[in-house]
């Protein structure tokens, strides 16, 4: 007699729910190259980690009709997935936003290249920081932390019953404000070189008014931005350490773990 294999119609609803909330983190968590590979890899990495979640799949009974109840639930997934994708991001941001900044002052904005996430002309320091901040996230296994913050999710609320409560999108703004702190600060010690570079070469241009300086500018800022990162780079992976912590701190509470 033949055998059949059969599951229950609530873990087709969980299994359902579970790949909404993976897929909708997906769309923010800075994985190099994700935005821009085929859409079957991508699909096959959120199907991958919605099956290695398959403990923490939970008995959906959802009431008849299924259609309109599914719908809100999915949503719901969705909202949260997208948060913790949000929150993943802010990391990255912030060294784009350094990027961008010592690259205006320094004059790298005047060149472009193609950015490998979303084949646009960027700055050539924004690529820079973009691809430093990837090789950091996984250099720090901060892969690893966006799974386990899926597992405290589904713990603290099961596939179906997430309702974002007040304080969470505070929080999550507060995050943009300290992305916006963390890139500012990682870009003042070359802006204040930069500057102090601009000062000497007016005051030189001041005493001896037939030297041409203007052409010196460039290069002798370039020159002392790329000295001045090179010289920094050893902090680089303590402060993306910090401010992980602090926002997969904000992910934990957020998720209600």
């Amino acid at each position: 007699m033949p055998h059949q294999l059969t599951f229950p119609l609530g873990l087709v609803f969980g299994f359902v729910l579970v790949l909404a909330r993976v897929t909708g983190a997906f769309v923010f968590v800075p994985l190099p190259g994700i935005r821009t590979g085929p859409d079957v890899a991508r699909a096959l990495l959120a199907f991958s980690v919605t099956l290695a979640l398959f403990p923490k799949w939970p008995q959906v009974n959802l009431a008849e009709p299924y259609f309109g109840g599914l719908v809100v639930a999915m949503m719901a997934e969705l909202t949260l997935g997208l948060t913790i994708g949000v929150a993943v991001s802010v990391l990255t941001e912030s060294f784009l936003m350094a990027g961008q900044i010592i690259g205006m002052q320094a004059g790298y904005g005047y060149a472009s290249m193609v950015d490998p996430s979303t084949q646009a002309d960027s700055g050539l320091l924004v690529v820079l920081a973009q691809l430093t901040a990837g090789m950091l996230f996984f250099a720090l296994g901060l892969d690893r932390e966006v799974i386990r913050a899926f597992v405290r999710s589904l713990d603290a609320f099961p596939a179906g019953s997430f309702a974002l409560a007040p304080g969470g999108a505070e929080q999550i703004l507060r995050l943009g404000s300290g992305m916006f702190s963390v890139g500012l600060r990682l870009a003042l010690p070359a802006v204040a070189l930069l500057m102090l570079v601009d000062l000497a070469i007016a005051l030189l241009g001041r005493l001896n008014q037939q030297l041409q300086l203007l052409l010196l500018a460039f290069p002798v800022k370039m020159m002392a931005a790329v000295a001045m990162l090179a010289a920094l780079a050893i902090l680089f992976p303590h402060v993306f350490r910090g401010y992980s912590a602090e926002v997969f701190g904000t992910v934990a509470r957020v998720a209600g773990s």
